[in-house]
């Protein structure tokens, strides 16, 4: 019974949740293709896969409820079996996240894009969704004193420019600006203007959540884009992570913070004006952050998984 309970649990987990065809997971676990079916009937009538189809509102869980009434946020949830690998977590969110911004996206939107490790995973689960006029924009600058950039928030980019047969407009300049000052010569010039005022029409934008000591780590601190000097300063402005590159403390406060007025990223206030802004979300170890972008008022929809947003209300 254990081994047919095994066979049962790959095979639901390959085909509902990682993708794989029948095919596929018969060679894998050495099965025939007939017999695969079988396990995967028993999982759906012994009740080991529930089939249910979201609801525009978000999760109607306990946890996602309670999310809800306090910061008043859709909230989807990714029930996760506990023991899961952290990659294994992080991938089941990513997946319904390419799903519901892939249902999210219209005609003629303008989508945001802030890139990081959360997003460039999404990325690989949108639907082929061919779009009329639509356009894809990057939220927040990716070089820095080492790299350009190009090549990691290139890929993203790209990737849901493609998926969506949408034109891709990037937006170089640096993550975070040497100087205050220089950061204010920029917006003057025409070719940021265009930009920044592409930016301030976007009807979806999704983003994840940075984080000073995450358990995934944040690319924005772990690829040069921050010195030694800066991260002390972080830490002793009692900042938590960031969203799209603007710094927040889990209070949701962030215009005090002085490397924001070095930041090239969309403000909380400037998000708060876009229609739909999903948050994706997959890292217990994240939800000081997490409660700090909530309170900043920079999401309506939140991907998360159980695991993660018990985090989030255990840290509330």
């Amino acid at each position: 019974m254990n081994d047919r309970y095994d066979d049962m649990y790959q095979a639901a987990s390959r085909y509902y949740i990682q993708g794989e065809t029948m095919e596929s997971i018969a060679r894998q676990l050495g099965l025939s293709r007939s017999t695969v079916s079988r396990l995967l009937a028993e999982a759906r009538s012994s009740g080991l896969v529930r089939i249910s189809l979201a609801d525009r509102s978000g999760s109607r869980s306990p946890v996602a409820t309670t999310l809800n009434h306090i910061f008043g946020v859709r909230v989807h949830l990714v029930a996760v079996r506990e023991g899961t690998p952290e990659d294994r977590r992080f991938d089941q969110v990513a997946r319904l996240a390419g799903r519901l911004l892939s249902e999210a996206v219209g005609d003629h939107h303008v989508i945001g894009v802030a890139w990081g490790v959360t997003t460039s995973q999404v990325v690989r689960y949108l639907q082929p969704k061919p779009l009329v006029g639509a356009t894809v924009v990057q939220m927040n600058g990716g070089t820095n004193q080492w790299s350009s950039g190009i090549p990691y928030v290139g890929e993203i980019l790209t990737g849901v420019g493609d998926a969506f047969g949408s034109r891709v407009v990037y937006f170089p300049v640096p993550a975070f600006f040497d100087y205050a000052e220089t950061k204010r010569a920029m917006w003057r010039e025409r070719s940021v203007r265009n930009v920044v005022t592409l930016q301030r029409r976007m009807d979806v934008a999704i983003f994840g959540v940075g984080c000073l000591k995450a358990q995934v780590p944040s690319h924005v601190y772990s690829s040069g884009y921050l010195d030694d000097h800066d991260m002390r300063q972080l830490a002793a402005d009692g900042v938590v992570g960031d969203v799209s590159t603007v710094l927040l403390r889990e209070d949701g406060s962030w215009t005090d913070i002085d490397l924001n007025a070095r930041a090239s990223g969309l403000t909380p206030a400037e998000l708060s004006r876009v229609p739909r802004r999903f948050c994706v979300v997959a890292d217990p170890s994240r939800a000081a952050a997490i409660v700090g972008a909530l309170r900043a008022g920079t999401t309506t929809d939140l991907v998360i998984d159980e695991g993660t947003a018990r985090a989030v209300l255990d840290r509330l």
